[in-house]
Order: C-alpha cells, then structure tokens, then sequence
C-alpha cells in the first residue's frame, strides 16, 4: 500500500522524497566475493518504490548497486514517476582532467543503464589537492552537456562549500552525517544553506540503529563486529560516552511514546525539521528485515516545543563531535567505519614535490609552477634546517586563473590548503606555524579572512600581522605568508 512521503524540491527543480533509500549495505553484502542477483535484488527496490520510496542513493563504491539500479530504471515504462537515482563519484586524489571527469561520469551512465544521472555526488578526500575545483568544473560541463541533472558533493565543511560556490559551481546539494548525536550541520553549513540555497541530504540519522529501541537501557557493547554500527559508536564515544548517548535516546523514547510512534521516527523527524535539509537518507535493506511502514510514520507527527527541550536537555549533557562536517574522514579522531585513515591520507600523493636546492644541502624547495618562480627568483617554499617559510600566496589556480574572484573569505580557504601542501611537502604540519602575514586589498574583508584564518588556526594561534596593503596584482583580495618551526 502506498505511503504519503513527504516531496522536495531541489534549487534545480528537481522533486524528490524526504526520505531517500541508501543503498550502502549492498557492499557490506557483497564484502565477501558475494554477488547479489541484480534481477532479484531489482525486486527488492521495486518494493520501495511501489510504496511510495522512489528515491535511491548510492555510490561506485558501493558494490553491485547501480547495477541494480540499472535494472529497476530499465524496467519502468509506465506513466508513474521514474524511481530518481542519486550516486556519488569518489575518484583517488589526482589530475583531474576533461577526459579523466567524463570517464567517472560516463562509468556512472553505463552501470546505471541511463543517459543522465538525475543527481551525481562527488567526494573528495584532501583539500590541499587542488584539483577538486578542476574536478567540479568539468562536471559543470558535463551538466550543461545533459550528462548530469544536478551536481552534489559529500562530506564537504562550511568553508569548502562556499569556496566551491564562490568559484561559480552551481552546487544542488552535500550530503553529510546529521543526526541526534552529530549535530555539527545544524552550525555554519546550515547558515550557508540559508544564504545559498544548498541543501543538505543527511546520512547516519539513525547512528546505525543505536537510536532505536533496542538500545534503550542496554550496557554499552564491548565488541561491535557491524561495520557500519562500528562507525556510529566512535561518534557515540566522541560525543561524551554510552551515559550521555543513553541520555539522548531515553529522551527520544520518551517523545516516542508520547506520540506512539518510534525513536528511529523522532530522530529522523528531528533531522527533517532542519531547514537546510532536503531528505534523510535510511537504508533500503535487500536481504533483511525492512521498515517501511515504520518510516512512513515519520510524516504523522511533529515535535512540538515541550520535545526540543527535552532533547535540549539531553544535549547539554553531551561533547559536541568536534569540527565541522566531514572533518571525520581528513583529520584526528578519525570517526569512520575503518577507523584511523592516516595511513590512507598518507598514500595520497603530494601536489608539491620536494627539491634539492642545488650547493645548498641544508636547504630543500618546493614551486608551484608559476611562470613568475623562475623569472622572479623565488619559490613556493624553502625549508632550512627545522625552518619553513612559506611565500606571500594567493588564490591562483593552474597557471593563472584566480579562485573565488571578489570573495576574500573563499580565497582564504583555498590559500591555506595552498599553504598546507607546501608545508606537508617539506615534511611539516600546519600546526607547526608560527607566524602568518597577512595582506588585504580592502580593510574591510578582514573579518571574513579572519574567520578563515581562525577556522584552519584556531588551536595553533600563531604569531599574526594583518596589513592593508591596497592593491593586489590582478582580482586577488588576499595574500599569506607563513613560517613553520619543526
């Protein structure tokens, strides 16, 4: 029977449901060499989508699903809405060429069996490889070329979202953790959905199934074999501990009976509340139990002022998770399902190469590439001994273009992933800065970069100079230097 599921709309136009069918468990199936049979599991989805469940999220990571996709697109002819097909393209950090682009993307097209993927999300691990922007840009491209309905990104912070919509990507949507236990999106990413119109479709709503019943008064587990329940319990760990954790999900259990629904329908209804959020994403189990019936209540009630105080209460008694949206893949407590990914950042390859300086062998380099390193005599950066110094840097990409034109905020960000790669190329660390110059070509940015400043050296508080310099060479409204002390 059908369920009344609340729609959305995106800023492109497109409609879709509040609630989106994650696919993600299909590579958890399939982890062991397992195949599921895509006609069989194509049923599976079928089933959602004839009960009102027609919008479907995966990723080319995620096993054989949008081959099963594929066959539940190739099997719609009739006058009912097509079921939408959301994945997500996470290319290895490298040159992100026209031809490299429309690979990833024709590789989505073909595994899906479609002309245009209704919405394509890209991830990306490192900021400090610049090529993500040259990534975005092609895939703008390949939107106007038909290729792609929207273009979304995942796990992208505050910062790196305005970065990419100030340098004109018309970005529809991020996807990122919200949940009850991780409220970081409800900060700064959602004030610059307000301001933009991005909206966000969140995942980890139901931390694993932790906010459930089932949990309700239960001694913290020693041992969690889930992969994808293990994730979520190092949030529950980061948040302040199973004592807190049980403090949120007693209050939800108790909004729950209130208005006899569930806790996995207050945690969700909490999440959708939020204005910048689109849809929740749950999962679409192919092989287990489902919970249809269940998500559809989420649409027959509402919390009313006496349920966010108590869930206030319950808040304030937990650690929020600590920086802002998908910090957890890029940096310290590493809160995935695999843990500690150092060793994975480590293999990624730097963008800045290290260099002998030649007579010198105290003393090693790094350069951009800039046509102006050779004539000018300079480079990006020169360590000698156990110092870094790092040259006056600005937001130019490749070889000439300039980031963010008219956003010194956005430039900012992009200077000092800039400034972070030169430094991780000499073998340093941006908490190794203690100094920082900073020039402006207008006095009155000085709050945005500041904040920007703040956001990257908030716990490092190097030594700082703020100038006003007038006029910067080109659209540039900033410029950095920094020196690092190992």
């Amino acid at each position: 029977m059908p369920i009344a599921v609340e729609r959305t709309q995106l800023p492109t136009g497109l409609a879709l449901n509040r609630l989106i069918c994650g696919l993600w468990q299909v590579a958890d199936i399939e982890k062991d060499g397992r195949v599921l049979d895509p006609e069989t599991a194509a049923d599976a989805l079928g089933a959602y989508a004839a009960t009102g469940f027609e919008t479907f999220d995966m990723a080319d990571h995620y096993g054989s699903a949008e081959l099963i996709m594929g066959r539940l697109l190739a099997r719609h002819t009739g006058p009912g809405p097509r079921p939408l097909a959301f994945t997500k393209w996470c290319p290895a950090p490298g040159p992100m060429t026209a031809a490299v682009v429309r690979a990833g993307v024709q590789a989505r097209l073909d595994r899906l069996g479609v002309s245009r993927v209704d919405l394509l999300q890209f991830h990306w691990w490192s900021f400090e490889h610049p090529a993500w922007l040259d990534a975005l840009h092609e895939m703008e491209k390949l939107r106007r070329e038909g290729l792609i309905g929207a273009i979304g990104v995942t796990n992208f912070d505050a910062a790196h979202l305005a970065l990419a919509l100030a340098d004109g990507i018309p970005l529809a949507t991020n996807q990122v953790s919200f949940s009850l236990l991780d409220r970081r999106a409800a900060g700064p990413l959602s004030k610059l959905c307000a301001r933009t119109g991005v909206r966000l479709l969140a995942y980890g709503t139901l931390c694993g199934g932790f906010l459930s019943e089932r949990w309700l008064g239960r001694p913290e587990p020693a041992a969690v074999p889930d992969w994808s329940r293990s994730k979520y319990k190092r949030f529950i760990d980061a948040a302040g501990g199973w004592a807190a954790f049980q403090g949120i999900l007693g209050a939800a259990a108790e909004i729950a009976r209130k208005h006899g629904v569930s806790v996995a329908n207050v945690a969700t209804r909490w999440v959708l509340d939020h204005p910048a959020v689109a849809a929740a994403i749950i999962g679409a189990r192919i092989t287990e139990r489902e919970h249809r019936a269940d998500n559809g209540r989420v649409f027959a009630f509402s919390l009313d002022a006496s349920d966010r105080a108590l869930l206030g209460e319950a808040f304030a008694a937990t650690t929020p998770i600590p920086g802002d949206c998908g910090d957890e893949y890029r940096r310290p407590p590493f809160l995935t399902a695999s843990g500690d990914l150092s060793h994975h950042l480590a293999t990624i390859p730097h963008v800045y190469q290290a260099e002998p300086v030649p007579g010198r062998p105290d003393r090693s380099r790094v350069s951009s590439g800039s046509m102006w390193e050779p004539l000018a005599g300079y480079s990006r950066a020169i360590r000698v001994g156990n110092r870094i110094c790092v040259s006056g840097t600005t937001a130019t990409h490749g070889a000439d273009r300039c980031v963010a034109p008219g956003d010194a905020g956005a430039q900012t960000t992009y200077i000092l992933d800039k400034i972070a790669a030169a430094i991780a190329a000499l073998g340093g660390r941006m908490e190794d800065v203690v100094r920082t110059r900073i020039y402006l070509r207008d006095a009155a940015s000085w709050e945005p970069v500041s904040r920007a400043h703040g956001r990257v050296f908030g716990a490092v508080l190097p030594a700082n100079t703020l100038i006003q310099a007038g006029n910067l060479i080109g659209g540039y409204d900033v410029e950095i230097e920094a020196e690092a002390q190992l």
